[in-house]
């Protein structure tokens, strides 16, 4: 049975009333038989004013740009729910496009997608590339800060851009960061009549006008001054911005492994202070890891805003309040990081009630009235206590010998 037979019983059989269809700048000429004949068939037609362009020597419906704000799309399209709707998308619906916003609304069941080949695609195909050894990301819309922990040497990089200053500003925000020896090569228009290609370095880039529909692939030098994001956790004190309250790196290192990190897991740091724990939590696996930063000084809470944009992380929610007042206003956690205040009254009772079942609380201590807690927690509700002590070499006068930091006694405990 071909495609358009299957589309066709499939539409007359189920209540499949939502056609998302994706095309490229090649316009109807790129779109098969069964996606031209969805495009006539529906009733009204959504989509950019430049996809509606594109489709309309075929569309015979109502043409529909999207609202802006793009907020309420999915809602306009569900108001017609029961007519014969179609949904014009650039490439793949559901890579980083529209189809994966109108999913969490409408039910599968209800749509018929055709896709077309994405910008990635259509990137990796001149550019001879493979696209599961590539980081594929989206800037558009989004800080550019998010290419940050994907700057790694010998890494490539697909980068979709919002508009024509994407590329240039992509390009500046490498070389400041010591990736300015990189190869940029820019691809405009991809797939149809306008499609043009360009490379330069970061350093030299100097492109003039750049279509804003355009696709930055990455290949990534790092200069031996690079801000190169290690993989590990326990990246270096001095690559945050702090004022000494800080979980130092060898404790930090230690501490993630405790938190365990788990994809999608939600983490509340609780006495942020420069934000470290949030942050390498993030980092563990950046586009799923979700973390709320408790900060009550403001400077410190501008200072950990500033360190999440820095480690590509943008995303870390800051809250400017203390604990435990501001925790029955936030989202249930899966593991709490306690780095400071523990001793606050009502604090360890509020954190362990606020808890999931199943989740993970770490709490360090370096006061002895906090670590007397912790011990008396233990021995009421068990869990793992440890102690920390780290010994660096320092100057002894023209000497060197070993000074010995402040021993941390960390309390991991599972709620039942």
């Amino acid at each position: 049975m071909s495609l358009p037979d299957a589309i066709g019983r499939e539409t007359a059989a189920s209540p499949r009333w939502l056609s998302i269809v994706g095309i490229g700048e090649d316009g109807i000429d790129g779109l098969s038989a069964s996606a031209r004949g969805l495009i006539g068939a529906a009733e009204i037609v959504f989509g950019g004013r430049r996809h509606l362009s594109l489709a309309a020597p075929r569309s015979r419906g109502a043409a529909r740009p999207w609202p802006s704000p793009f907020d309420g799309a999915a809602d306009e399209v569900l108001h017609h729910r029961g007519r014969q709707i179609c949904v014009l998308a650039s490439g793949d619906p559901f890579y980083y496009g529209v189809g994966a916003v109108l999913a969490r609304k409408i039910d599968a069941r209800a749509m018929i997608v055709v896709p077309a080949p994405s910008a990635f695609s259509l990137a990796a195909a001149r550019l001879g590339w493979s696209l599961p050894q590539t980081a594929l990301l989206s800037v558009h819309g989004r800080t550019l800060d998010l290419v940050r922990p994907h700057l790694q040497p010998g890494a490539r990089i697909l980068a979709l851009t919002s508009d024509g200053e994407g590329a240039a500003a992509l390009a500046l925000l490498m070389t400041q960061s010591g990736f300015g020896a990189s190869r940029l090569t820019v691809l405009e228009a991809l797939g149809g009549p306008r499609e043009h290609i360009r490379a330069t370095t970061a350093a030299d880039f100097d492109l003039g006008t750049v279509d804003a529909l355009n696709t930055v692939a990455i290949e990534v030098e790092a200069a031996a001054n690079a801000r190169v994001i290690a993989r590990s956790a326990g990246l270096p004190d001095d690559h945050f911005e702090h004022d000494g309250q800080i979980t130092k790196r060898e404790v930090r290192a230690v501490t993630l492994s405790s938190l365990a990190p788990r994809r999608g897991e939600l983490l509340w740091d609780i006495g942020a202070g420069a934000g470290s724990i949030a942050i390498e939590w993030m980092l563990a696996d950046p586009p799923f890891m979700r973390a709320i930063a408790l900060e009550r000084r403001a400077d410190r809470a501008a200072r950990i805003r500033r360190n999440a944009a820095a480690f590509g992380v943008p995303q870390l929610e800051i809250v400017e309040d203390s604990a435990p007042a501001a925790l029955a206003h936030l989202p249930a956690p899966d593991v709490i990081f306690v780095g400071g205040g523990a001793n606050e009254r009502g604090m360890l009772d509020a954190l362990t009630a606020a808890l999931r079942s199943g989740g993970r609380l770490v709490v360090n201590a370096v006061t002895l009235e906090t670590e007397a807690l912790l011990i008396a927690r233990h021995a009421a509700l068990g869990g793992d206590l440890i102690r920390l002590a780290i010994t660096r070499t320092g100057t002894l006068g023209e000497k060197v010998g070993w000074r010995s930091a402040l021993p941390v006694t960390q309390w991991i405990w599972t709620k039942p």
